[in-house]
């Protein structure tokens, strides 16, 4: 708990993507600083969250643009937003959350006179993990940036598996002394309990953004292969979808796939636990994730997982013994993973209580949150 006296709260500025993100993933950090004497303030894109991110008693402040993906033609407007809001606030301190905020609003922050920083890198994203002509093109100039607004006095970068910490020191070698890993963002243990299997024919769900990245295809495929064995499997995708994202599944295509029968969209929904409530698994066949936060709560309600064998899944998952992992981009090895655990009732039972105890010792919310909360409290000193 910082002490101030009669000296007025520090303002601790967050740079987010979107309200709902803010909401969804840091709300409990912000509050937390709150708490702990800061006055609190959020610049991102406004949409459906504004009355709730007031409520809190946070200021709010839109920025333009905040939610696209580097290399877009508002890029200057919105740096520009972001240096006259730093210049206007002078925070104390600041919390710039994902890879966009992490580049424009450092190098934003540079140019008005810079406080110290908490960046958070959720992931590299699909500049760094794309082979695509544009990913590589903008590669270079985002790394130079990313160097110039980590690797100074006054910055520190959280990661949140060892994958994106060899990553990080590759692109910023100076970040060695200046990284903390924290895993996630944390879940509220308290809210996210254990539930019962629900009845019914074996349901896995799949919650995240509609999007080729998450592996969405290859869980469609599977579902597809499934039905052609005879095995009776339910397949949620739940979340919206993404126009802005290079690899945005349009609406017409998920509709199509709801009405064939392979899967069923539900679209976005605001109380994830009654998702689980509805499922035996949680399903996740993303291609990269930074920490996916949707299987830790998955895993708190005692679901057992699958998931690709990669960057972040293989974080949260321990093949055999809270779920199981399988090959990337391989629809037939997740219909196998699908099909194993539709058949053994008893093996989702005990992978659920180990996935249970593994959020309750490494992503509870209280640990995470005051993990982050240390490392704030150490930059403003």
């Amino acid at each position: 708990m910082l002490k101030f006296g009669c000296v007025p709260p520090p303002l601790l500025l967050f740079v987010v993507t979107e309200d709902w993100y803010f909401c969804s993933h840091r709300l409990p950090l912000a509050r937390a600083a709150k708490a702990a004497g800061f006055r609190v303030a959020v610049a991102t894109r406004v949409q459906d969250h504004r009355e709730r991110i007031l409520a809190e008693g946070f200021e709010l402040h839109e920025i333009p643009a905040l939610q696209r993906g580097l290399g877009g033609w508002r890029e200057p407007r919105t740096l520009l937003a972001l240096i006259q809001l730093y210049r206007r606030l002078r925070p104390a301190a600041a919390v710039h959350v994902a890879l966009k905020p992490v580049v424009i609003a450092g190098l934003a922050a540079r140019i008005a006179g810079p406080p110290p920083i908490l960046n958070i890198m959720t992931g590299f994203g699909f500049l760094f993990t794309s082979r695509s002509l544009k990913a590589a093109l903008l590669r270079r100039p985002i790394t130079a940036v990313l160097r110039a607004v980590i690797d100074r006095p006054g910055s520190t970068t959280i990661v949140q598996n060892d994958e994106d910490r060899e990553l990080l020191f590759q692109a910023v070698p100076g970040a060695v002394s200046r990284s903390a890993l924290v895993r996630g963002s944390g879940v509220d243990c308290e809210r996210f309990t254990p539930l019962p299997e629900p009845a019914g024919p074996f349901t896995a769900a799949a919650v995240c953004r509609m999007l080729g990245d998450k592996g969405v295809r290859d869980l469609v495929e599977a579902g597809r292969l499934l039905r052609r064995r005879g095995q009776a499997c339910r397949i949620l995708l739940v979340g919206p979808t993404d126009p802005l994202n290079p690899t945005a599944i349009p609406e017409r295509e998920l509709r199509a796939w709801t009405k064939e029968g392979v899967v069923e969209w539900l679209g976005p929904r605001e109380d994830v636990k009654e998702v689980w409530r509805m499922a035996h698994a949680a399903v996740l066949p993303s291609h990269r994730e930074g920490l996916p936060k949707a299987l830790i709560e998955a895993a708190a309600c005692g679901r057992p997982i699958i998931a690709t064998d990669t960057t972040g899944c293989k974080e949260v998952v321990e093949h055999g013994k809270n779920g199981l992992l399988v090959p990337l981009r391989d629809p037939s090895a997740l219909a196998d993973a699908l099909q194993a655990l539709a058949r053994d009732p008893e093996g989702r039972r005990r992978m659920g209580a180990a996935g249970r105890l593994r959020v309750e010792e490494r992503y509870a919310e209280g640990v995470v949150v005051s993990q982050s909360l240390e490392l704030i409290e150490r930059l403003v000193g």
